[in-house]
C-alpha cells in the first residue's frame, strides 16, 4: 500500500515537472508566433537578411584624354571565370548548377582558352577533394575578352560561371607613361576602390578619378536565385571625373618615335624631353627614357618623370639667363670686348676656361662671347657687371631655387650651389648649381612673353562626365616678371644668331621652314665615386633649349641625352638635333603656325570627312587625292572605322586606315609602333609587340580574315641615325 502511494507520488511528480517544461515551451512558442522575436532579435528581419544580397556597383574610372579630345586612359569590360563544384547547389536533377563531369568541362576550356587541359583538371580536382564550394583559375581565367566569354557559353557547361570586372587599358602603350602614368588592381584589402593609381595623373588625380561606387541588393533563395519580389533597392554610382591633358597626341607621338630611335642608335643612359606652348605654358608633348609600357609595368627602370623630377648639372643652357639678368641690369655692352679662354679672380680662386681647352678666341664681344658659349664670358659679367649678390636675386627671380608647381606628382627643385666664389662662377655657365628641364623651359617662357613668367601645366580641364561640368580649369598663369621686355627681345635675338650664324654652336638645330632661336650644352656628370668629373665625350649630358619661330614663338623645347654611346667622330649633339629638329618642324607644321622662312610649303592640312557606312572605293580614292597615306583593310564594300576622327585636323601626308566590313590582315610591314596599336585597338585584336620603331616581321599572314580578340604579335626594328655631321657645320664638342 505505501510502495502505490510512493509510486503515485513520483508519477504526480513527473506529470507536474513535465507539465511545467511544456507550458514553458509552449508559452516559448506562443511568445515566439505572436511577437515573431528571440532574445530581442526580429526573425522576420533575420530571416530578410539571411535572404538578402547586397553587391557593389562599381563606379568608373575617369578617363584621361589628350587636348583634342584622343582617348588615352579608360577602363575595359574584362570577365574572371569560376566553377561551381558543391553538388547540394542544383536543385533539380536535369538542370544541374555545378561542375559534373570534371575532365569533360576541362577538355573543352581547354581548347578555347588555349592552355593545357591537365591544368584545368588538376584546378577542379584540387577544389572537389577540399570540398570548395567554387574555384578560380588563377591567371588563364582572368582578363577574359567578351568574344570568349561567349564562346565558353555556348559550350553550356554546368557550373562555368563568370563575374565581370574592369582593368585600366592604355591603347598607345609606352605613350606619355611618366604623365599619365598607371593605375591597376589593389592588392589590399583595405582600399576602397579596386583601381588605384600608381603613378602619374593616375596617382596625382586618384581621388578624383575613382568616383564612389553605387550599391545594389535584393533578396534571394537558397540557389541564389532571385525572388519574385525581391525588394531590390539601387543606389547609383557617381563615375569618376574625366581629365584632359594639355598634350597632343600627334605631337607627343612624334616625340616617342624619336626618343626611341635615339634610344635605339645610341644607347643614352637617360633622355628627356619636354614641348611647351611659349604662350600659354601648356606641356604639348613630354617624355624620358628609359620608359614603360602602361600596360605591362614589369622590369621597369625608372618609375620616375626626369623631366620633374631629376635635377641636374644644366651646363650652357643656363647662359641666356646669365645674359638677360646683366641686360635687365642695364650693364651689358655687346659690343664691348673681353679676353677670351681663360679668367681668373684672384690666385686663390682656380681659373675659368672656355671650352676650347681655353684657347678662347682673342679678344672677341660679349655678344659673339655668347654665340661662341664663353665660359669667360658669363663668369666676367655675373663678377664684374652684374655682381655675384644681385645675380643670386636674378637667380631666384628665375624661380631657380623652387619647384615650378606643374601638376605632377614627385615634383624635385635643383638646388642653387652658391657659398665660394668659385660656385658663383660656374652657376653662371651651369656648372655646380642644379635644374630640373621644367624649371629651364618655365624660365624660358619669360624670353617669349616679353618678361613675363608663366607657370607650366599638364592638366587643362576636369569634368564631371554625367552633366560635362567643368569641375577644374587651367588656363595661362603668369607667376613673375624676372626681366624686362628689352631684355627678353635682346637674348632672343642672341639665341637666334646661336643657331643661324656661321660662328654659333647650334647650327645642327636649324629648321627647313622655320627660324630657331636657341642655346646648346654640354654638361660634365659629377664622378659618382669620388670629387670631380667623369671624363671622356661620351660621359656627358647634351643638351639644347630651343625656341620657334624666332620672331614670334609659338614652341619652346628642351631636349637632354645622357652618356650617349658615340663611335669615333660621332658628335654628343647627333641624337639631340635629330629629336629637335624632326618634333619642332613637324610639330609647328601640324599645329597650323605659318613658316617665317620665306620658302614654298610643302605640306597641307586636311580636315578629315564623315566616311562612316560610305563606300570603300569612293572614300579610299578621295583620301589619296588629298595625299593621305591609305590603307584598306578588307574587301567590303561599306567603311565601318577609321583611325582618325571626322573633323579632326590631320598632315596630308597622315596614314589613314579604313575598316571595312570584312577585314582581312593587311600587309604592316614598314609600319610605325603607334601604327601597330593603333590598328590593334581598331580591330579589337590581342597585340604584342617586340622591339620598337618599325614592323620588319607579323604573325597574321596578309589577307587572312580578322576577328575581336585574334592574336597579332609584330617584331619593330629601330632604322639608324645618321652618323655623319656635314663638314661646314662641324662644332666643338668640348663642355661648354
Amino acid at each position: 500500500m505505501r510502495t502505490n502511494r510512493r509510486v503515485h507520488i513520483v508519477t504526480l511528480v513527473y506529470m507536474a515537472i513535465f507539465l511545467v517544461v511544456f507550458l514553458v515551451i509552449a508559452g516559448r512558442f506562443l511568445y515566439i508566433q505572436v511577437t515573431g522575436k528571440v532574445q530581442g532579435v526580429s526573425l522576420e528581419e533575420l530571416a530578410e537578411k539571411k535572404r538578402t544580397v547586397s553587391n557593389v556597383v562599381p563606379a568608373e574610372r575617369g578617363k584621361i584624354y589628350d587636348t583634342n579630345g584622343m582617348l588615352l586612359a579608360f577602363d575595359r569590360p574584362t570577365f574572371k571565370m569560376y566553377a561551381v563544384l558543391d553538388e547540394n547547389f542544383t536543385l533539380y536533377e536535369n538542370d544541374p548548377k555545378h561542375v559534373q563531369d570534371i575532365e569533360d568541362a576541362a577538355e573543352k576550356l581547354a581548347s578555347i582558352l588555349d592552355v593545357d587541359a591537365t591544368q584545368l583538371i588538376d584546378i577542379l580536382r584540387n577544389g572537389k577533394e577540399n570540398d570548395l564550394f567554387q574555384v578560380e583559375f588563377g591567371n588563364v581565367g582572368k582578363n577574359l575578352s567578351q568574344k570568349t566569354k561567349e564562346e565558353i557559353e555556348a559550350l553550356e557547361i554546368p557550373g562555368i560561371n563568370f563575374e565581370q570586372e574592369s582593368i585600366r587599358y592604355y591603347p598607345n602603350g609606352i605613350f606619355a607613361s611618366h604623365i599619365i602614368g598607371f593605375a591597376q588592381k589593389s592588392n589590399h584589402s583595405d582600399e576602397e576602390a579596386d583601381i588605384i593609381g600608381f603613378t602619374g595623373i593616375e596617382k596625382q588625380k586618384d581621388e578624383l578619378l575613382q568616383g564612389k561606387d553605387g550599391h545594389i541588393s535584393y533578396e534571394r533563395d537558397g540557389y541564389l536565385e532571385k525572388l519574385l519580389y525581391p525588394k531590390e533597392t539601387i543606389t547609383e554610382p557617381k563615375n569618376g571625373a574625366d581629365i584632359y591633358l594639355t598634350l597632343d597626341q600627334k605631337v607627343q607621338t612624334l616625340l616617342e618615335d624619336m626618343l626611341s630611335q635615339a634610344e635605339e642608335d645610341f644607347a643614352p643612359e637617360r633622355m628627356t624631353a619636354v614641348v611647351l606652348n611659349a604662350k600659354s605654358g601648356e606641356v604639348v608633348a613630354m617624355s624620358s627614357r628609359p620608359s614603360f609600357d602602361l600596360n605591362n609595368p614589369v622590369d621597369v627602370k625608372n618609375w620616375y618623370n626626369d623631366v620633374v623630377s631629376t635635377p641636374f648639372e644644366p651646363g650652357s643652357t643656363v647662359k641666356p639667363f646669365t645674359w638677360a639678368a646683366a641686360i635687365d641690369a642695364g650693364v651689358y655692352n655687346g659690343e664691348e670686348k673681353f679676353q677670351s679662354g681663360k679668367y681668373q679672380i684672384n690666385p686663390i680662386v682656380e681659373p675659368i676656361h672656355d671650352h676650347n681647352n681655353g684657347k678662347g678666341w682673342g679678344k672677341i664681344s660679349f655678344d659673339e662671347g655668347f654665340v661662341r658659349s664663353s665660359n669667360v664670358a658669363a663668369s666676367k659679367l655675373v663678377w664684374e657687371k652684374v655682381g655675384p649678390d644681385e645675380f643670386l636675386e636674378y637667380l631666384k627671380a628665375f624661380h631657380f631655387d623652387q619647384k615650378t608647381n606643374i601638376d605632377l606628382p614627385d615634383e624635385i627643385s635643383g638646388q642653387i650651389l652658391y657659398n665660394w666664389p668659385i660656385e658663383k662662377l660656374t652657376t653662371a655657365f651651369g656648372q655646380g648649381s642644379t635644374l630640373t628641364p621644367i624649371q629651364q623651359v618655365k624660365a624660358a617662357t619669360a624670353l617669349t612673353n616679353g618678361g613675363e613668367m608663366l607657370e607650366p601645366f599638364v592638366i587643362k580641364n576636369i569634368v564631371d562626365p554625367d552633366t560635362d561640368e567643368v569641375i577644374e580649369s587651367k588656363s595661362r598663369e603668369v607667376v613673375g616678371q624676372p626681366i624686362s621686355e628689352e631684355a627678353a627681345s635682346k637674348v632672343l635675338q642672341l639665341m637666334e644668331d646661336v643657331v643661324h650664324s656661321e660662328d654659333g654652336t647650334g647650327k645642327l638645330y636649324q629648321l627647313e621652314d622655320y627660324t630657331v632661336a636657341g642655346k646648346t650644352g654640354t654638361a660634365q656628370i659629377p664622378n659618382p665615386d669620388g670629387p670631380g668629373y667623369l671624363s671622356g665625350r661620351e660621359n656627358n649630358i647634351y643638351s639644347f633649349l630651343g625656341i620657334s619661330p624666332a620672331d614670334d614663338p609659338e614652341l619652346i623645347m628642351y631636349v637632354s641625352v645622357s652618356k650617349p654611346k658615340l663611335e669615333e667622330g660621332e658628335s654628343g649633339y647627333l641624337p639631340v638635333a635629330h629629336i629637335f629638329t624632326n618634333v619642332m618642324e613637324n610639330g609647328l607644321r601640324y599645329l597650323n603656325i605659318e613658316p617665317d622662312k620665306e620658302q614654298e610649303k610643302t605640306y597641307e592640312i586636311i580636315e578629315f570627312p564623315e566616311i562612316e557606312n560610305k563606300q570603300t572605293e569612293k572614300v579610299a580614292k578621295q583620301l589619296k587625292e588629298k595625299g593621305l597615306q591609305v590603307t584598306v583593310v578588307g574587301e567590303g564594300d561599306k567603311v565601318k572605322k577609321s583611325n582618325v576622327s571626322p573633323g579632326e585636323e590631320i598632315f596630308s601626308n597622315d596614314h589613314i586606315f579604313l575598316i571595312t566590313d570584312e577585314p582581312t590582315m593587311p600587309n604592316i610591314k614598314g609600319w610605325s609602333l603607334r601604327e601597330v596599336l593603333q590598328f590593334g585597338y581598331l580591330l579589337e585584336l590581342r597585340t604584342e609587340t617586340i622591339g620598337e620603331g618599325y614592323v620588319i616581321k607579323q604573325s597574321i599572314e596578309e589577307g587572312t580574315p580578322l576577328n575581336i580578340d585574334d592574336y597579332l604579335g609584330v617584331e619593330l626594328k629601330e632604322p639608324a641615325i645618321p652618323k655623319e655631321i656635314p663638314d661646314d657645320e662641324a662644332i666643338e664638342d668640348t663642355n661648354e
